[in-house]
């Protein structure tokens, strides 16, 4: 009775830490996905420039490189995570600056 107590238990804290990775995941995919959103939007409705755009767009495809080679190793540390999101950050300060700056 007690080994199969500590099966489950194993296969619980395990099934846990997976579900833990793989949401921190879809977040930083979700972020990535709402900022391209936001740039789309902004030179739809003429919020940004097309020079605004380009350089917004740069910017997320120096993200997704940071992303890949974060995980090109197989794992990605506290560190690169930290990396990550601080530059998903700016990103999103950069994206809400331009879309507000009155250039048309």
């Amino acid at each position: 009775m007690k080994i199969k107590l500590a099966i489950i238990g194993m296969f619980l804290v395990g099934f846990n830490f997976t579900t833990q990775a793989q949401t921190t995941k879809k977040n930083k995919v979700k972020t990535q996905v709402k900022q391209q959103k936001r740039i789309k939007h902004g030179v739809k409705n003429g919020e940004l420039t097309k020079g605004e755009a380009i350089r917004l767009q740069k910017q997320q495809a120096n993200i997704q490189r940071t992303k890949r080679k974060a995980a090109a190793d197989g794992v990605v540390t506290h560190k690169e995570k930290a990396v990550i999101k601080s530059k998903q950050t700016k990103a999103s300060k950069n994206i809400a600056r331009k879309k507000h700056n009155n250039r048309n």
